[in-house]
């Protein structure tokens, strides 16, 4: 039998000698046996700011719109295959890690407006069309996307950072690495190109340790 969010919770007040109703942050990560729906008492969570989920067996993301004050959803290293339903958390969101899941379509994502980080290494997006969503994101600064198919591909043709780039003008940070721009007419190229040879410090998006 799969964990549920009003069991996680119970054990995580019993652990942590918080109120779930009164916390900013609660990490739910790895529960054994692991969480699989994000179904319950979520509407108790009424100053959660930061929710981790990750290590779990979650596959669908649901009812964030009761988590009226959440900025930072980790759902890494779960089974997420589809984005749909994080628009729920569109007026508040700031931060999504969600690396190492089986996304392969963005564009439920175009509604965060206020998504400033998004890890999501180790997905399963393809298609520069696919990639194209994240233009409609107007406060994206970083963003972690090694792993993915369309990454592995563009690194190899040789233009990965380049292509990232001139697609998201407001970027600061790619896989870990700064974006370092051309002055405007001084060249063709929007970034100097890194080969992403080494992710040893990229693992699920180069997060905070509770994400490893």
């Amino acid at each position: 039998m799969p964990t549920t969010i009003k069991a996680a919770l119970k054990k995580w007040e019993e652990a942590s000698g918080k109120k779930s109703a009164e916390a900013k942050e609660i990490k739910l990560i790895g529960v054994y046996p692991p969480i699989e729906k994000l179904e319950g008492p979520l509407h108790i969570l009424v100053n959660c700011e930061k929710l981790s989920l990750s290590t779990n067996l979650i596959v669908n993301i649901q009812n964030l719109q009761v988590l009226k004050n959440l900025k930072v959803l980790s759902l890494g290293r779960n089974l997420v295959k589809s984005l749909q339903g994080v628009e729920g958390a569109a007026e508040t969101l700031e931060q999504l890690w969600i690396s190492y899941n089986q996304i392969d379509k963005l564009k439920p994502i175009r509604n965060l407006a206020k998504l400033h980080t998004l890890y999501m290494a180790h997905n399963l997006v393809r298609e520069w069309r696919e990639f194209e969503h994240l233009t409609e994101l107007p406060c994206l600064e970083d963003l972690v996307f090694i792993g993915n198919p369309l990454e592995e591909e563009a690194t190899l043709n040789g233009n990965y950072t380049q292509q990232v780039s001139k697609r998201l003008l407001l970027l600061k940070k790619l896989d870990g690495y700064p974006i370092i721009r051309e002055e405007e007419g001084d060249g063709e190229d929007d970034a100097i190109e890194d080969d992403n040879s080494d992710d040893s410090d990229l693992d699920d998006g180069a997060p905070p340790p509770e994400e490893g």
